[in-house]
């Protein structure tokens, strides 16, 4: 994602909403499309790179890339690697991304509710 200039009138702009506006400050956090269903699947427990990319096969390489790196930024995910060869990276829900949970199954359960094609998924939104 490139970088907005901080003395753009947009930057400024985006600091007030995000400031006066609590649902703007969440979604510059797990807006877009990718970020949500990242934090959905590390529910279930911490998971490798390759686990993340088999889990969401839409995702390219770069956007998954792209969005852990926010995420671990933002604090909702935690980044471990473990010194073996070849090295494994594994990515797990910080306390502040746990805390999340709650909203994401409310989501899902909303989408089940709401769309025909989750038929028969009522109350098993279990990651």
């Amino acid at each position: 994602m490139a970088k907005v200039k901080e003395q753009s009138t947009l930057h400024q702009n985006k600091c007030i909403s995000e400031m006066t506006c609590p649902i703007t400050y969440v979604m510059n956090k797990i807006g877009g499309h990718w970020k949500s269903i990242i934090l959905y699947y590390l529910m279930s427990g911490p998971k490798r790179y390759s686990e993340l990319k088999r889990t969401i096969p839409a995702i390219t390489e770069k956007m998954l890339a792209q969005h852990l790196k926010q995420l671990k930024e933002d604090n909702l995910i935690a980044r471990k690697v473990e010194q073996v060869m070849p090295p494994i990276t594994i990515y797990s829900l910080t306390p502040s991304g746990e805390e999340l949970g709650p909203i994401l199954l409310a989501m899902a359960d909303w989408a089940i509710k709401d769309s025909k094609q989750f038929v028969g998924l009522a109350g098993a939104n279990a990651v």
